[in-house]
């Protein structure tokens, strides 16, 4: 039995006394209320989620219980740990309690601990705070817990600075002073959002180890619902500073009662490729897709004669509840929901209920007064609507307007057009020491052999973990100079035989759209001046750019009407409109699309991907989309290429790669996403890799990934040499499909096994 099963067992003792129970907290800054009367219970033994926009006040309940909130901030309410309040109490009582009964893991570990002590020493003083133990004992304890929590050469490691470690050994090393001293209540606030795919499954199997250590009760604060499917037992999901709807995972999933929950699950990109539908849906889904399913498992099974195992028509699951969301494949790629709007701002909240302005089913008695928390269903689920009854076998397609995703070109691939080739490409940069004299001591070997091929009206994501690589080969290829060694050929022409004419004519052919819309967008300039600043740069006169703004925000789906204000006016999802508009004015080939949508809210990020589709269909485009989010990926993109510390280990189509990985860390990358859906995300098979990638600075002999690989570590001594000594080459497994690897194998990481 797992730890999630002992938890969830733990959590249906619905007569067993709160731990902690927060009634009618009030947050305000200023005098402005962020908080608005928040009730929340946590058992022992029991995971708790907490879900929202950004803006919802999460993170602030969590400090709000701790007692870590701001000066300005004024807190009003219940907060008892085991009946003793924390509301208003002083410093003594919350520094006694603090980290001995209630601890807290933060979003930013860096932050979190003192950057001149040392990780052993802080962890010490923390248990010595609450214990009186020697100091031997307690440096002794702390080598301990960085045991627990998986840090390798725990006692080395004790001696380490927080600079030292990597994000997901900061994070790990926090969990282990949160649980230092036996806590009866852990609060987590966003702990993985930072942090790569892989290690992310790494922090969550740590921290399941850390509650089952201690049996405390866990508040999970997370933006994303897949963790949360995975982690918690409830969930609660707040809108504009309050609770909307709370009830056991499972059922929050499969019957939400508030449009607010239902547009979320709708929002969110699978991992699996599938779409929530109600069970009724699903059924006839299974009878008008029977077909195209066919032909595509005789066509898999054609390609798969290596003994492969694949699925029929007939799988596709049937509900036992009409009402219940069910999640179904298509042959189509649909569009995801995005919810209408943004979340209100706390100083200027509508009348009555605060999502009215955003929901389609709102009526008039909607806005007279806000609706309380009331039964919605069985288990104590309960919802914040008085629409609730509407959503009984609803969709969120049902409920929410969905664009359609015009069909692109139906052209064989190899009918097209290339619009970006690289082969071998590497690239080294000098490692240097000394300050007012440098010299060259290493080398760090960034990219080391990545294949690209992108045709015309095709989406290649490039994805990997942090330091893979994959922002220095969108350098090398925007750069446009010659590369240090393989070859870059952007639309026929290789970047290395092109005169600097030549170059200047190629810029306005490729395009970026960077990560953070807001440092990408010039403050001082207005919207209009924005989104042509490329065609000026082009030689395009002040009338030419400006009769072309209309056309260019209503592209990307903007009112013209706001070409003459500034970015600071726009919300994050309208800021990266405006970038793409900026991308389209010079009208490219081929739009690089660095990490677009990840510093976005989930239905914020659904329709910039609604767009991206639209626009690549209308206008031809062809997209490089790097990204760590694989869900993201799988929405998006037509092919995808895998790096790992510089080189290219699988590569082909999207729906070949994901659904019959064959290197063993596309494995793990696949595994360590979430789904969310709990009932199916808890019965995944899951690849933990061990630690962190190796250093760039070393060259690396043989294949790469063979210090973390789950199947090197299983080989006899005699494969294991072929690993350590022979680079792998990549060698077609099916059609549109590549892996570089000696010892490729199939194995089922996204569905849960039969």
């Amino acid at each position: 039995m797992t730890a999630l099963d002992h938890h969830r067992i733990a959590a249906r003792d619905e007569s067993a006394a709160p731990v902690l129970d927060v009634s009618g907290l009030r947050v305000a800054f200023d005098g402005v209320e962020a908080v608005r009367g928040v009730d929340l219970t946590l058992r022992r033994g029991e995971v708790l989620g907490l879900v929202g926009e950004s803006g919802s006040g999460k993170s602030t309940v969590a400090l709000a219980i701790l007692g870590l909130l701001p000066p300005t901030a004024t807190a009003t309410g219940s907060v008892r740990l085991d009946g003793e309040q924390l509301v208003g109490a002083g410093d003594a009582t919350l520094s006694r309690l603090r980290g001995s009964r209630i601890a807290m893991v933060f979003q930013d570990p860096l932050s979190a601990f003192t950057p001149v002590y040392r990780i052993g020493d802080q962890i010490a003083e923390a248990i010595r705070a609450h214990r009186d133990v020697t100091r031997a004992a307690a440096r002794e304890q702390a080598v301990e817990l960085l045991d627990l929590v998986g840090i390798p050469e725990p006692k080395a490691r004790a001696d380490a600075f927080p600079h030292e470690f990597s994000g997901g050994m900061r994070q790990r090393a926090m969990i282990a002073m949160a649980v230092a001293n036996d806590p009866d209540v852990i609060l987590a606030d966003e702990p993985t959002t930072a942090l790569d795919v892989t290690i992310q499954a790494q922090v969550l199997d740590v921290l399941r180890t850390a509650q089952r250590e201690t049996g405390a009760a866990m508040l999970l604060v997370s933006h994303d619902l897949g963790v949360i499917a995975g982690q918690a037992d409830r969930v609660a999901v707040m809108y504009a500073g309050r609770v909307v709807e709370t009830a056991p995972v499972e059922a929050l999933f499969a019957t939400p009662r508030m449009p607010y929950t239902l547009a979320l699950i709708g929002a969110v990109p699978r991992l699996d490729g599938l779409e929530v539908v109600t069970g009724e849906e699903a059924e006839a889904l299974a009878e008008t897709e029977t077909k195209a399913e066919a032909a595509s498992q005789t066509q898999a099974v054609a390609e798969t004669q290596d003994g492969a195992e694949t699925g029929s028509p007939d799988d596709t699951p049937a509900s036992e509840d009409a009402d219940a969301l069910v999640p179904v494949a298509r042959t189509t790629r649909r569009a995801l929901v995005p919810i209408p709007g943004a979340p209100p701002s706390p100083g200027a909240l509508p009348s009555g209920c605060a999502f009215a302005p955003r929901c389609p089913l709102v009526e008039d008695a909607c806005r007279q007064a806000e609706p309380a928390l009331a039964p919605a269903g069985d288990g104590g689920h309960l919802a914040a609507c008085l629409r609730s009854d509407a959503l009984v076998g609803a969709a969120p397609a049902d409920v929410f307007p969905v664009p359609e995703l015009p069909e692109p070109a139906r052209v064989e691939r190899a009918e097209r057009d290339q619009v970006l080739r690289v082969e071998g490409l590497t690239k080294t940069f000098p490692l240097l020491k000394g300050v007012a004299f440098k010299r060259r001591v290493g080398s760090v070997y960034a990219v080391d052999g990545v294949d690209l091929d992108i045709r015309r009206g095709e989406t290649l994501a490039l994805v990997g973990e942090s330091g893979s690589g994959k922002s220095t080969t969108l350098f090398e290829i925007l750069g446009m100079t010659a590369p240090e060694s393989g070859t870059v050929e952007l639309l026929g022409s290789p970047v290395d035989e092109l005169t600097k004419r030549q170059v200047a004519a190629l810029r306005s052919r490729v395009q970026i759209v960077f990560q953070d819309p807001m440092a990408s967008l010039d403050p001082r300039m207005t919207v209009g001046d924005i989104v042509t600043e490329p065609l000026r740069a082009q030689g395009a006169s002040r009338a030419e750019a400006a009769r072309a703004v209309p056309e260019l925000l209503r592209q990307v789906g903007l009112d013209t009407a706001h070409a003459e204000r500034f970015p600071h006016e726009f919300s994050g999802g309208q800021r990266q409109r405006i970038g793409i508009a900026r991308a389209l004015s010079v009208k490219p080939d081929l739009l690089v699309l660095d990490e677009p949508v990840s510093a976005l809210d989930v239905s914020v990020q659904a329709g910039v991907l609604n767009l991206l589709h639209r626009l690549k269909a209308e206008l031809g485009l062809s997209y490089l989309f790097v990204s760590h989010d694989l869900s993201v990926v799988r929405n998006i993109a037509d092919r995808v290429s895998v790096v790992y510390l510089g080189r290219t280990v699988e590569a082909g189509d999207v729906e070949r790669v994901f659904g019959h990985a064959r290197h063993p860390y596309t494995q793990a990358l696949l595994s360590a996403v979430p789904l969310p859906d709990p009932v199916a995300e808890r019965r995944r098979a899951r690849v933990l890799l061990a630690g962190d990638p190796p250093s760039p600075t070393t060259r690396q002999t043989g294949c790469r990934f063979r210090s973390r690989c789950p199947v090197y570590a299983a080989l006899p001594e005699a494969d294991r040499a072929r690993c350590q000594d022979e680079v792998p080459a990549a060698l077609p497994q099916a059609a549109d499909h590549v892996t570089a690897c000696h010892f490729p194998r199939e194995r089922e990481v996204i569905a849960a096994p039969a």
